[in-house]
C-alpha cells in the first residue's frame, strides 16, 4: 500500500502513525495511506514564507509564467497514468478523469501565456496614473505580491485541477503556495504535486503539500498570508471565524455550496433545447454528480415539462452506472461511504416535497462492481408541483447524480423569484431565443451568481458547458456559494497581492517600477 508523504521545508516527510486509508470507491480496495502526524506546520510554512517568497518574487511575471508552463508539460507527459490512478480512487469515468487532468494542464498553460503578456515587470501598474497638479505630480495604483504565503485547502471532487488552479495564479502573483488536497482522494492529486516538485522546476520553498488531516495549520497563518478554500459551508464557517482570520487579518477566499440553475426559456430553438439537455444530463452523470458547478436546479416552462422529463429521461435511461474502469460506463461511485451517505440522506430530504420524474426501473445494478462493495448513487431527476414551496430544494445541495425539475409560467419575473430562493450560485445557465427574456433574465439573475451562460440557437453547438470552469473568467460567486472570486485571468491574482496607491513625481514613480 502507498503512503502519501507532504513535502515541507524541502524535503518528503511520512507522518507518525498510519493516518487515514484511500480506497477504491468502485470497489472499497485499500489504495494508500496518508498522516500528517508530526509534521510541524509552524516550520513549513516559514520555510515558505523565508525561501520560497524571496525567489518567486525576485522572478519577473514571464519568468514565473515559464515555470508554469513547465509544471504543465510535466504533468500532461504522466497523463495515461494519472488518468488510472483517477479512476482507481477517485471513481472517474475515463472522461471524468481527463476532464480533471486536463483542467489542471490547460490552467497552468493560461496563466503561463498571462506571464509571458506581463512581461518583465514584477509589479502591475493597476489603471492609468492621474493627475493631481499638473502631469508631474501624479497618483498611481500598484500590485505587488504579499509577503506571505498561499495555503490551499482542496475539496475531492478535483484533485488535481482543484491545487493546479488555485497554484497557477498564487505562483505567477509571486507568492509561494502550500497545498491541503482533501485526504479521500488525493492519490492523485499528490502523485500531480510529485512529478512537480521532484523534477525541481521551482525555487526551493515555492510549493509545498500537506497530506492527511489539517491539525492546527491556520493557526500559524498571520496578515500577510492567505487562504483559497473549496468545499461545504460548515467549514467555511470555521475558517472565516477562526482567530487567524479576526484578529490577524488573514485573507480568506472562500467557494462554498451552490445550487447551480439552468434555465430554459419559453419557446427556446430546437439547437438551443437540445443543448439545454445535453448540459443537464452532463451534470448530473459527469464526476457522479459531483461538481461545484454541476446543475441542481433545473427551471423549465409549464408547457414544456413533459417534453423535458421524456427526452432527460431517455437520455439517462442510457447512462451505465458502475465500475469507472469499463469502458461503457458513464456514472462511476461518489467518492467515500460518508458521501454515499450524505447523498441518500439529501435525496430523501428532497422527496419530502417532490416526485420522482425519472428513475432506473430496475434499481440499481452497478455494472462490473464486487457484489455489496462500492459507493454508487443511482441517477435520479425529481420535480416539484410547485417551485417555490419546495423549499428543500432551495436550501440542500445533494451532491451526487439528482436534479430537479421545477415549474414556472414562463415568466422572467417569476424565474428569477425561484432562482434567488436558492440565495446566490457559482453558475446559471440560460437557454433560449427570446431576447427581451433573455436581457431580463440577464440583469435579474447576475447579482446572484458569479457567472451567467447564454445559450441561444446561433452558439448552442459551440457553447462551453456551464460545468467547465474557464481560468480567463472568474470562478466564485454571493451568497451560499461563499463570496469569493478566483480565476478571471489577471483579476484572480488581486488575491495575492496587495494594492497600494502611490502618489509623488509620476516620471519617477515610472522609472522606479520599471514602466517607463
Amino acid at each position: 500500500m502507498e503512503t502519501l508523504s507532504s513535502y515541507v521545508e524541502g524535503k518528503w516527510v511520512e507522518g507518525a502513525d498510519a493516518g487515514a486509508e484511500l480506497v477504491n470507491p468502485a470497489t472499497e480496495e485499500p489504495l494508500a495511506r496518508a498522516s500528517s502526524t508530526g509534521v510541524d506546520l509552524e516550520r513549513a510554512l516559514a520555510f515558505a514564507r523565508e525561501r520560497g517568497g524571496p525567489a518567486l518574487r525576485a522572478l519577473t511575471f514571464a519568468e514565473r509564467g515559464a515555470l508554469l508552463e513547465r509544471m504543465s508539460k510535466v504533468i500532461f507527459a504522466e497523463r495515461e497514468r494519472l488518468i488510472e490512478l483517477a479512476i482507481a480512487n477517485g471513481g472517474n469515468t475515463r472522461g471524468d478523469a481527463k476532464f480533471d487532468i486536463d483542467g489542471a494542464t490547460g490552467t497552468l498553460m493560461a496563466y503561463a501565456e498571462l506571464g509571458r503578456r506581463l512581461g518583465e515587470q514584477r509589479v502591475m501598474v493597476d489603471g492609468a496614473p492621474f493627475d493631481i497638479a499638473g502631469s508631474r505630480l501624479q497618483g498611481w495604483h500598484v500590485r505587488a505580491p504579499r509577503l506571505g504565503v498561499a495555503v490551499h485547502i482542496g475539496a475531492f471532487n478535483f484533485p488535481a485541477w482543484g491545487w493546479a488552479e488555485k497554484a497557477a495564479v498564487a505562483l505567477l502573483a509571486g507568492m509561494p503556495v502550500f497545498t491541503k488536497p482533501a485526504t479521500s482522494t488525493a492519490l492523485l492529486a499528490w502523485h500531480t504535486l510529485k512529478l512537480v516538485i521532484d523534477a525541481g522546476l521551482l525555487p526551493e520553498g515555492a510549493l509545498g503539500c500537506l497530506s492527511g488531516a489539517a491539525g492546527d495549520l491556520l493557526e500559524h497563518l498571520g496578515e500577510q498570508d492567505v487562504v483559497a478554500f473549496t468545499g461545504g459551508s460548515a467549514t467555511a464557517r470555521k475558517i472565516l471565524s477562526g482567530e487567524s482570520r479576526i484578529s490577524r487579518g488573514v485573507h480568506v477566499n472562500i467557494e462554498a455550496d451552490s445550487l447551480n440553475v439552468a434555465l430554459l426559456l419559453p419557446s427556446a430553438g430546437e439547437a438551443a433545447f437540445d443543448a439545454f439537455i445535453r448540459d443537464v444530463h452532463r451534470d448530473m452523470t459527469q464526476k457522479a454528480g459531483q461538481k461545484c458547478t454541476a446543475i441542481r436546479r433545473v427551471l423549465v416552462p409549464e408547457a414544456d415539462l413533459a417534453r423535458v422529463r421524456e427526452r432527460l429521461g431517455a437520455e439517462l435511461a442510457r447512462s451505465v452506472v458502475g465500475n469507472p474502469a469499463l469502458e461503457q460506463v458513464r456514472i462511476g461511485p461518489v467518492a467515500t461511504a460518508a458521501q454515499r451517505r450524505d447523498v441518500l440522506a439529501g435525496i430523501a430530504r428532497l422527496r419530502e416535497q417532490t416526485r420522482v420524474a425519472w428513475e432506473a426501473p430496475d434499481g440499481l445494478s452497478p455494472l462490473g462492481a464486487p457484489s455489496g462493495k462500492g459507493f454508487f448513487v443511482a441517477p435520479l431527476l425529481l420535480e416539484a408541483e410547485d417551485a417555490l414551496a419546495a423549499t428543500h430544494v432551495h436550501e440542500h445541495e445533494v451532491f451526487g447524480p439528482v436534479a430537479t425539475l421545477l415549474p414556472y409560467d414562463g415568466t422572467a419575473e417569476q424565474a428569477a423569484r425561484i432562482v434567488r430562493a436558492g440565495r446566490g450560485g457559482l453558475v446559471a445557465s440560460i437557454y433560449g431565443d427570446d431576447r427581451a427574456l433573455l436581457a431580463a433574465a440577464l440583469e435579474s439573475l447576475g447579482p446572484w451568481h458569479g457567472r451567467l451562460v447564454l445559450v441561444d440557437s446561433k452558439i448552442a453547438e459551440k457553447s462551453v458547458a456551464p460545468g467547465t470552469v474557464l481560468p480567463n473568467l472568474l470562478h466564485g460567486g454571493p451568497g451560499r456559494a461563499g463570496g469569493g472570486e478566483e480565476l478571471g485571468g489577471e483579476r484572480g491574482m488581486a488575491l495575492y497581492q496587495q494594492r497600494t496607491a502611490i502618489q509623488g513625481n509620476g516620471p519617477l514613480i515610472g522609472r522606479l517600477l520599471g514602466v517607463s
